[in-house]
């Protein structure tokens, strides 16, 4: 049976929950809010039943606040595009993911924001102090990943929140490495916009993903058509969700969404981060003991997500993820992980990593596995 470690690219398996509700769903779905008979009513309790479930994991006062999306990339640009304007400033860091970068960029090309990127250092630890030396009078958005998905190192978002805040700048929060597994409350850390997947750590299926938009802030829509609402007007309407989820919503993935934030509530989110800060610290310590194994990041599991990202000497990353799935069955990454600025700041841009990453599913004893299938490369390549 494979070990699955790619946990940071998609959470595997899913609750059994989730498997049902959506075969429920399928077989009794109607399209949500575009009709009055009862399947399509059912519909439409679905998805807010899903949302008032992200608001309680969230601490969100309003569940309307929340709009859903295809996934956390879809949530980004979003956000980014439509809050910047002409002539506006933005900080960033260096252990963004491309969902950020990219979009960013691409706004910086055409010489619409300016763009200021803070370096972190080789364990991916990115300092507020040099965040607020970079704060110009029209900087416009401090935008942060929560946790890193190449080493996992989780970012000071309180802090940041609290910087943001004391100079009137909206703060965006990519929890794509976070969301279900850490405490993320968004009043508290003074988050004013969200961007999350469903298909992660929230435990629901791909093609799913939301982004919380604080009261007060409006962003540029990216795309206008049908809402179920104020179909007489030919212009889009202005209230929330409906302002951004044109089109038929994805019924059957918000169910399955919904299924596994339930499952995270019901669990406990102390009791899953503590099973992943098990897991991460075993595979740490195990790994440190192997001859030419090297591994990045803190290397302690209550800075960072369970995200572990080593090397074998100079061996190819790829090389060694494809002899893990082949002869020993374990599933991981290899490569840049979409994140090419991350791997130059912690000197594995020619090389990438092999990145393992775990979930609430996974073993200890998958993880001994694991340890002696690396240290049994190791001892060949050496």
């Amino acid at each position: 049976m494979t070990i699955y470690f790619d946990n940071a690219a998609t959470s595997l398996p899913k609750p059994e929950a989730v498997y049902k509700v959506m075969e429920n769903t399928m077989r009794n779905c109607a399209n949500p809010g575009r009709s009055g008979h009862r399947m399509a009513l059912e519909a439409g309790r679905t998805i807010f039943r899903t949302r008032e479930l992200l608001a309680r994991l969230f601490s969100i006062k309003n569940p309307m606040q929340i709009i859903f999306t295809h996934n956390a990339t879809d949530s980004l640009n979003l956000g980014i595009k439509g809050i910047l304007k002409k002539g506006d400033h933005v900080i960033t860091t260096s252990m963004e993911h491309n969902s950020v970068i990219r979009p960013l960029k691409t706004l910086e090309g055409k010489e619409i924001i300016d763009l200021t990127l803070i370096k972190g250092n080789e364990q991916g630890i990115v300092l507020v102090e040099d965040i607020e030396k970079e704060i110009r009078e029209n900087t416009k958005m401090i935008i942060t990943t929560h946790a890193s998905n190449v080493v996992g190192t989780i970012l000071p978002i309180s802090k940041i929140g609290k910087l943001a805040k004391k100079y009137n700048i909206i703060y965006m929060v990519d929890a794509a490495q976070s969301a279900g597994v850490y405490d993320i409350d968004v009043n508290m850390y003074n988050i004013d916009i969200l961007a999350f997947p469903g298909h992660k750590g929230l435990l629901g299926p791909q093609g799913t993903g939301g982004l919380y938009i604080k009261e007060g802030i409006e962003l540029e829509t990216l795309r206008e058509g049908g809402t179920g609402s104020l179909s007489e007007s030919l212009t889009q309407p202005l209230t929330m969700p409906d302002r951004y989820e044109s089109g038929t919503h994805n019924t059957i993935g918000i169910a399955g969404l919904g299924a596994g934030i339930s499952y995270i509530l019901d669990e406990g989110i102390e009791n899953i981060r503590k099973h992943e800060e098990m897991l991460t610290q075993h595979l740490i310590d195990g790994l440190s003991e192997i001859d030419n194994v090297i591994i990045y990041g803190t290397k302690d599991a209550k800075k960072q997500a369970a995200v572990v990202s080593i090397n074998i000497g100079e061996a190819d990353s790829s090389e060694i993820s494809f002899i893990l799935d082949n002869n020993y069955d374990i599933a991981c990454r290899s490569g840049l992980h979409c994140a090419s600025l991350s791997h130059k700041t912690i000197g594995t841009f020619e090389q990438g990593t092999i990145r393992l990453s775990m979930g609430y599913f996974n073993t200890i004893e998958e993880v001994n596995k694991t340890i002696n299938a690396i240290g049994d490369i190791s001892k060949r390549i050496i």
